[in-house]
């Protein structure tokens, strides 16, 4: 049985309702929790701004990378979580608890939400407001919110600086120094060997790719022309 079928059918047994599992203080997996939570989180970032787009439920399929197997299930946990926005916040409670130390992790799951926020082409308002409480609920400082902001700008309004979160100013040994250190906490066999669930280490290695991606382009625009 895969994970989101195990998933669909214990909010089923708890009647459809998707507080009922993070209400209790049961164990559970962390792939489970974390899975439960992204949908949630991601269903609810979709409906905070009033509606929700066919943008945004793509998004939110190729920022999580659903199997088209999993689509029904992943589908019907989507539309209990996006009734409305109220609650929220004990979804992102549950993920900051379980990432307690691990902001890397936090961080990349707010990039995922920024992605299914802007999909239809805008950030709205409500959907700031929502980004910035999951930011607070997660501790992130408000310049990671603002850097991953930055990084989430449509691809004309950011640069590779934006993406690596430094500033054009540094120097080009500095930023290698910030990349190298970056890339080594996104690397997924470390955080594979931390026991990241593999929900997480998808988000994780998406971002290691843009990361990689940026540096590389620094690089060749610093190197000397011949």
């Amino acid at each position: 049985m895969s994970l989101w079928r195990r998933l669909r059918e214990t909010v089923a047994a708890m009647g459809d309702k998707m507080a009922s599992y993070f209400g209790t203080d049961r164990p559970a997996e962390a792939s489970d929790t974390f899975a439960m939570a992204v949908v949630a989180l991601g269903a609810k970032m979709a409906k905070s701004d009033g509606q929700v787009t066919r943008d945004e439920v793509l998004a939110f399929r190729e920022v999580f990378q659903i199997d088209d197997a999993d689509l029904p299930d992943v589908a019907r946990l989507y539309d209990l979580a996006r009734e409305d926005v109220a609650g929220f916040d004990l979804y992102a409670r549950r993920v900051a608890r379980m990432f307690e130390g691990r902001p890397e992790i936090l961080e990349t799951l707010l990039d995922g939400l920024f992605h299914i926020a802007q999909a239809d082409g805008a950030l709205h308002e409500n959907e700031i407001l929502f980004l910035q409480t999951v930011a607070e609920i997660f501790a992130l400082p408000q310049a990671v919110f603002d850097s991953v902001r930055l990084r989430n700008l449509p691809a004309q309004e950011r640069s590779s600086y934006d993406l690596l979160g430094v500033s054009p100013d540094m120097p080009v040994p500095e930023i290698r120094k910030h990349w190298r250190k970056l890339a080594a906490r996104l690397h997924p066999d470390r955080l594979q060997g931390e026991g990241v669930p593999p929900e997480a280490l998808r988000l994780t290695e998406q971002r290691l790719a843009s990361v990689n991606a940026a540096w590389e382009s620094i690089r060749r625009a610093s190197a000397p022309q011949v």
